[in-house]
């Protein structure tokens, strides 16, 4: 069946004469439309399971506003239970690869285990349409990446193909998400990717556009955030932009470690993966029944906040009870996705921050949504640690000229301010991708000081023949380093030297190292020499080991560099470069 299917492709690339790279802008498109699809099923799912569990579909926070508080308790808790119970089906089902999208295209083939990856979604529609605190989009990005990997895989692509077009599929899922496809593409390349390369770049816009139009022509289409007119913004309020980054900069990486805290304070408990679901959708019903802006993923909220007045000690109590809510739903292991969330407090912490500056100066500034629409950006570039991504994000969202100068500004200056903290990603192969830069940079920066080990088969130049002797007996080395009495370096002993001699039947008697010294036989290496450097001089020499000396002008031996510490250190470079 593949080899029908793998020719049949061939022959149709043959006739339509297309080249690989323009097949592949073809079959990003088809990737687009089945995205799209895997959105809308996904969405109509949630909107099933809220009639049949509450009567009622749409904004979940309407919903939970017209059920009892009994009911706000125990549907959340029910449903993490149910959740809990796929998740631990999934873990029983053999993958063979691994289930998420991010790796599969960063550091695996491309191959995305169907049934594991179905089971997971299952339990994050029984999570989302209960109630929980957690993102959606999630799940979408994962479908529509699995129906990629499914569609390549059928067809037979190698993995490199393979990987592109599932990165297509994230492309086309998060576009679905969000109806934002200049953002959805560069997700894919600043946070999946990691790298802005046109050969990529190409197939994953293609996927991202189709995605796009598609949702636009099925119905029930409708923005994800109903953006309001954005106020021209000059003078010295840019300042008050700089500091909603610095602010945002701040607390989105003690959001990230809030989230993480939870996650290990559930583990610690032991308890089973059902009850531990279920005991996180139990706190959050308890929330609910005071503040019932806790059910779902906050996309209801955040629009509240940009067309409607709040007071700022109702934001703060809904913005606190919000982020308590996500952290146990996200740490009791509910499977889902927390970008949604991150815009929620985003916008809520840029509405304080303008309601304070408003405020202070209420003819002077521009009122708290925008700060709102601003915050949003800003929270998520410092989350994400992907700045490009969230000004796109947030620009195609609001469609607005006048949001572009204070967004940008504060969305780079909460990049840097979270990176600055050693703020984490809330995506792992950002961090990965981070840590290996580093280690490149430590590496490339790396000299021969740092690789330098005891020298212990050095003799004086005076040393006689027999303890030349010994010392070949003892270490199995070919050269003896000969220093004079102030340790400097002169040259070495060969033990082809001495092994002629006594092949020869030479007289040893009265012999020194001095007699058998090779001055500058091998090449030196110096402490601040780069691994580069010291590579070239390795080159040269077939030896296992080169002594260090001070300097060219010191000639002070310092010890030695062995051939497999720097190999070694190369190869933790390259593979810091290409993992």
């Amino acid at each position: 069946m593949r080899a029908t299917l793998l020719k049949y492709r061939t022959r149709l690339q043959t006739l339509l004469h297309l080249s690989e790279s323009q097949s592949m802008l073809v079959w990003a498109a088809v990737i687009g439309f089945l995205g799209a699809l895997a959105t809308i099923v996904f969405r109509e799912c949630i909107s099933g399971l809220q009639i049949l569990l509450t009567g009622h579909s749409g904004s979940f926070v309407e919903i939970a506003k017209g059920l009892s508080w009994q009911m706000r308790v125990l549907l959340p808790t029910c449903g993490g239970i149910v959740a809990g119970g796929f998740l631990v089906w999934a873990k029983r089902v053999p993958a063979g690869a691994t289930s998420d999208y991010m790796e599969a295209v960063a550091i695996g083939d491309g191959r995305i285990p169907v049934r594991q990856t179905l089971l997971r979604s299952i339990s994050s529609l029984a999570t989302i349409a209960s109630g929980g605190s957690i993102g959606r989009e999630g799940s979408m990005v994962q479908l529509s990446a699995l129906c990629a990997s499914l569609a390549g895989r059928l067809i037979h692509f190698p993995a490199s193909r393979l990987r592109l077009l599932v990165a297509c599929g994230a492309a086309a899922g998060i576009t679905s998400a969000y109806n934002a496809p200049i953002a959805g593409a560069f997700f894919v390349t600043e946070i999946v990717l990691g790298a802005l390369v046109m050969e990529s770049f190409g197939p994953v816009v293609v996927a991202s556009v189709v995605a796009n139009i598609t949702m636009r022509e099925l119905p029930g289409y409708k923005p994800a955030y109903e953006m309001p007119y954005f106020p021209e913004v000059a003078g010295m309020e840019i300042a008050l932009f700089v500091l909603l980054g610095i602010l945002a900069g701040f607390l989105a990486p003690q959001f990230l470690r809030l989230l993480d805290f939870s996650k290990r304070q559930f583990q610690k408990t032991a308890l089973p993966l059902p009850v531990r679901l279920g005991l996180g959708g139990l706190l959050v019903g308890l929330l609910s029944v005071q503040v019932p802006e806790v059910w779902g993923n906050g996309y209801s909220v955040v629009n509240s906040l940009l067309h409607t007045d709040w007071l700022w000690s109702t934001v703060l109590l809904v913005l606190t009870f919000k982020i308590v809510a996500t952290a146990l739903t996200t740490g009791s292991g509910a499977v889902g996705g927390i970008f949604t969330p991150t815009l929620f407090v985003g916008a809520a912490i840029g509405f304080l921050f303008g309601d304070v500056a408003h405020t202070v100066l209420p003819h002077a500034i521009s009122a708290p949504f925008a700060y709102a629409m601003v915050g949003m950006g800003a929270f998520l570039a410092a989350a994400t640690s992907a700045p490009l991504m969230a000004i796109l994000m947030i620009f195609e969202m609001t469609l607005s000229y006048q949001v572009v100068l204070p967004l940008m500004l504060s969305c780079v200056v909460a990049y840097v301010v979270a990176r600055s903290l050693n703020g984490k990603s809330m995506y792992d192969i950002t961090l990965k991708r981070h840590r290996d830069a580093a280690e490149r940079v430590r590496l490339r920066g790396t000299q021969m000081s740092e690789l330098i080990k005891p020298a212990e088969t050095v003799l004086p130049v005076t040393a006689p023949f027999a303890e030349i002797t010994r010392m070949f007996l003892k270490y199995p080395v070919k050269y003896i380093y000969i220093t004079d009495d102030e340790n400097r370096y002169l040259g070495v002993v060969a033990l082809q030297d001495l092994t002629s001699s006594l092949v020869d039947r030479q007289s040893t008697d009265g012999k020194q190292a001095g007699d058998y010294l090779r001055a500058h036989f091998l090449h030196e290496v110096t402490p601040d020499m780069s691994l580069g450097e010291a590579l070239q001089v390795f080159l040269d020499h077939q030896g296992e080991r080169l002594p260090v000396i001070a300097s060219l002008d010191d000639p002070r031996l310092l010890g030695v560099v062995y051939k497999t510490s720097l190999l070694d250190a190369y190869f933790r470079l390259d593979r810091a470069g290409t993992g």
